[in-house]
């Protein structure tokens, strides 16, 4: 019988760190009936060029080819008889001095597996590294095809244990092959296609014969590998993004939503002392804001490269930090230069909105009392590219709450602290109704504010807005009251009934994300004539004025 034609073949590569089903993956492909597949060609390579010592390497060394530039031209895509040839390799086996081709060629997928899955039984062969885990080589083998305009298609491990003929048909589809049912199952035992290691890393994959769901609970975790955790968790963290679907016991079957604002899916945010990305910037579980959403925080607006009424929105976060007894609060210049920095580093200069956090800071242990709070407190510089949020040019519609206002005798709102249950309960209601906001009342039944805004009416020339007793007194409120006194109108600060705003003439909201927000119909009652009204418009004008000339110049390194 002749021998098996020898033809030009399509290369399938597999990245993976190490005890991550790689194996099992392999004898997954080698079920298929139009590949063939090799175990680690690169495995002499990488142990002639690095000098590690394992318990095979001699034999290794003796059986394997350890030429480089060979193994890639003659044995990974040298010819073959089958379409396809499914390489796996070990990330950290991909050493200098391989030929560009290795990844110029063929097609390649990465797999992944959280390190606190591997670590647990990492070291019954080799004593657990970074190096040896290789989770920075493969993020590096990721990014070098995603520059060679090839992104890799990215599997997690979890994802086979969990769903593995789904996984498996959205892997081939990536890799514009037919799935093929035979790679759900394979036989026990050694494999001809085993690499010389295998006696030392394969016994428990040999009692397989599928992917198997991971056991309810982990491992214990061997915490003498807590800093190697701590280290190659980001990496994984960085790859797992771009996953095509992942499984964990709290999966929200949820799209990814679209951003109100596209750009600012890429953003650096300020969290404790540094610039993160905008998927890094998180804060510890042990933070008081998650603890009991100890903290205070500031809207700001960036307008024509000034940033609008920072002054004043310092002295009332460092009033608010105050009165809640914060300790080791920052200075007002390093607060100030976080956000100047970044503003800097996200180049938003205009049409930006920050929301500035400082909250009471890590505890050393959960619990409720600010005696664990050592660390001193968190600041958070979130700024984004934001528009003002309600349509200021047609009008925004309101509601009435059932939800109360806070009494300064429970929660005194001048505090302006991130506890904003009372507001969202009303906001609820809000959107329940479909409305913009909902209109507040304190427990008297007078008008206090809406869920996130300060608000004024009109009637008769008089422009009319309620006493700060129950709510937040905005600085947007009191900077609007100063331009109705300079557009010689009439103000007037008294308790105002709902009645009134339902008769009112005009009506508008006040708010650093909103800025000045007419109101034509609240309550199903048409507010004037269902238009923006003449005062409401002169005041937004006026508004306009002082947001185009004042604010604090936001310094750059371009200044002389």
């Amino acid at each position: 019988m002749a021998d098996q034609r020898q033809e030009e073949v399509e290369v399938i590569h597999s990245w993976s760190a190490p005890r991550s089903l790689s194996t099992s993956l392999m004898y997954s492909f080698a079920q298929r009936d139009d590949i063939e597949v090799l175990d680690e060609p690169l495995y002499g390579t990488f142990l002639r060029v690095t000098g590690v010592e394992r318990p095979y390497r001699e034999d290794v060394l003796s059986k394997m080819e350890c030429d480089g530039n060979k193994v890639v031209n003659e044995i990974i895509y040298g010819p073959g008889g089958k379409k396809y040839r499914f390489c796996k390799h070990i990330a950290k086996q991909r050493v200098p001095g391989l030929p560009n081709d290795l990844l110029k060629k063929g097609k390649h997928f990465i797999l992944i597996r959280n390190p606190i899955s591997i670590l647990p039984s990492f070291d019954k062969v080799v004593p657990p590294s970074f190096l040896e885990l290789g989770l920075g080589e493969l993020v590096s083998i990721y990014s070098e095809l995603c520059a060679l305009g090839k992104p890799p298609p990215v599997v997690d491990a979890a994802d086979l244990q969990q769903n593995p003929e789904a996984t498996l048909h959205g892997l081939c589809e990536d890799l514009n092959i037919p799935f093929q049912d035979a790679m759900l199952r394979w036989k026990a035992g050694p494999k001809p296609i085993d690499g010389l290691w295998a006696p030392w890393w394969y016994k428990s994959v040999h009692k397989s014969t599928c992917f198997s769901p991971t056991t309810r609970y982990p491992t214990p975790f061997p915490f003498s590998c807590y800093d190697l955790l701590e280290q190659s968790l980001p990496f994984y963290n960085l790859l797992r993004r771009n996953v095509r679907q992942t499984s964990s016991l709290l999966k929200s079957p949820l799209p990814v939503p679209d951003l109100p604002v596209p750009e600012n899916a890429k953003l650096l945010a300020w969290v404790g002392d540094e610039i993160v990305p905008r998927e890094s910037a998180k804060v510890s579980v042990f933070d008081s804001i998650v603890q009991g959403g100890d903290g205070v925080w500031e809207g700001l607006r960036v307008y024509n490269g000034k940033v609008f009424k920072l002054e004043e929105h310092l002295d009332r976060m460092f009033d608010s930090a105050k009165a809640l007894a914060f300790e080791n609060v920052p200075t007002r210049d390093e607060i100030k230069e976080a956000i100047f920095r970044t503003l800097n580093a996200n180049g938003m200069f205009d049409n930006t909105h920050i929301r500035l956090t400082l909250t009471r800071g890590k505890k050393v242990t959960s619990g409720m009392s600010p005696a664990f709070n050592r660390y001193g407190c968190t600041l958070i510089v979130l700024a984004e590219w934001k528009p003002p949020v309600y349509d200021n040019e047609s009008g925004i519609t309101l509601v009435t709450a059932t939800t109360r206002r806070n009494s300064p005798n429970n929660l005194d709102s001048k505090i302006h602290h991130n506890n904003l249950l009372n507001n969202i309960l009303a906001k609820v209601e809000g959107n329940n109704a479909n409305a913009s906001d909902a209109i507040m009342l304190d427990k008297d039944g007078y008008v206090s504010e809406t869920n996130a805004t300060n608000i004024l009416l009109v009637k008769k020339g008089r422009v009319l807005t309620p006493h700060a007793d129950y709510c937040l007194p905005g600085i947007t409120r009191a900077t609007v009251m100063d331009l109705v006194v300079k557009e010689k109108f009439v103000l007037e600060e008294r308790r105002i009934s709902l009645s009134e705003f339902h008769t009112a003439d005009e009506v508008w909201t006040t708010g650093t994300m909103g800025e000045l927000s007419p109101v034509v119909k609240i309550d199903g009652r048409i507010i004037g004539d269902g238009k923006v009204g003449p005062v409401t418009r002169q005041l937004q004008n006026a508004y306009k004025m002082l947001t185009d000339e004042s604010g604090v110049p936001i310094p750059t390194n371009n200044e002389t």
